[in-house]
């Protein structure tokens, strides 16, 4: 089964929470066990005027489609499956400077897998040391912004988060640099931020478009803390979960609870065919898991 929504009104959380009460519902309960908080004024009550024309699109330029669509670059996806052992080495790879004693904030299971991925995405795409990568997480502000908003926020309150640095040096420097970049990013974006980054987007409100993500990205999206294979409608639990193709670009990737269970996480990759192939092909990343 399939459902498609607009971002700009429900993000993950939301929408896991919509699938699991519609799936609660399937099996023949009376009720949801979690109903949903609905009022969006409690976090920001701002109205804007957005302007929904296409980005740099010329109102007086012809439409009798003469115009030669531009040449998209051959995307191909795929899923890999770390299991449990495998992430726990990562995770103790990029901790391994916090466990010698080291005056380092130890690394989230989340941050050590994110910058596994960046390094060796980055390092497929075969950039030039000077070229910038950005990596991108859509992070839930729930818990960040104030006051608080419960888990059970129905709606859209995710953020993109950045940082960047150029590709050779985060090639050269062990994993705990690109890390460090990632972690002091997430830990920054508090409530201030948030609020800045609001108003800065009011005074000029636009449509966040995949370029926005930044160059030579790499997006992390979705969460799995979601329990994606937890979801029974009366037939049985799911066989695969993916994303769908109107979301997906050079560089995004989505994080699902892992099929295999425990500690196991699914990521899939959306990326260039070029770069995909060499991607498979790097031992480093693989450790042990297989592909979908």
């Amino acid at each position: 089964m399939g459902c498609a929504f607009n971002h700009a009104i429900l993000d993950g959380t939301s929408t896991w929470h919509f699938m699991s009460s519609w799936a609660q519902i399937c099996s023949g309960s009376p009720s949801i066990s979690v109903p949903p908080f609905l009022d969006r004024t409690k976090v920001r009550s701002t109205r804007v005027k957005l302007d929904l024309s296409l980005p740099n699109s010329d109102p007086l330029a012809p439409s009798n489609g003469d115009a030669k669509p531009v040449s998209q670059p051959q995307l191909r996806e795929k899923i890999f499956r770390f299991s449990e052992e495998a992430i726990d080495k990562i995770k103790s790879t990029v901790n391994s400077k916090t466990q010698s004693g080291d005056a380092l904030k130890p690394f989230s299971t989340f941050q050590s897998l994110s910058v596994h991925i960046w390094r060796h995405v980055t390092r497929a795409r075969e950039l030039k040391p000077e070229d910038y990568t950005v990596f991108t997480v859509f992070a839930d502000c729930r818990k960040r912004v104030d006051p608080p908003m419960p888990e059970s926020y129905f709606g859209n309150l995710i953020q993109a988060i950045f940082t960047v640095t150029a590709a050779g040096l985060l090639s050269v420097n062990p994993p705990e640099f690109g890390a460090s970049m990632i972690q002091k990013a997430i830990d920054m974006h508090n409530a201030k931020a948030i609020e800045e980054r609001n108003k800065e987007w009011e005074s000029s409100p636009k449509i966040f478009e995949f370029k926005d993500a930044g160059v030579n990205c790499v997006a992390v999206g979705s969460s799995p803390r979601f329990k994606v294979y937890e979801m029974d409608f009366g037939w049985g639990k799911p066989e695969g979960v993916r994303s769908g193709s109107n979301n997906r670009f050079d560089g995004m990737v989505y994080l699902y609870q892992g099929k295999g269970g425990g500690r196991s996480i699914d990521v899939e990759i959306s990326l260039e065919a070029g770069t995909m192939e060499r991607l498979e092909k790097d031992k480093e990343f693989l450790m042990d898991h297989y592909l979908v």
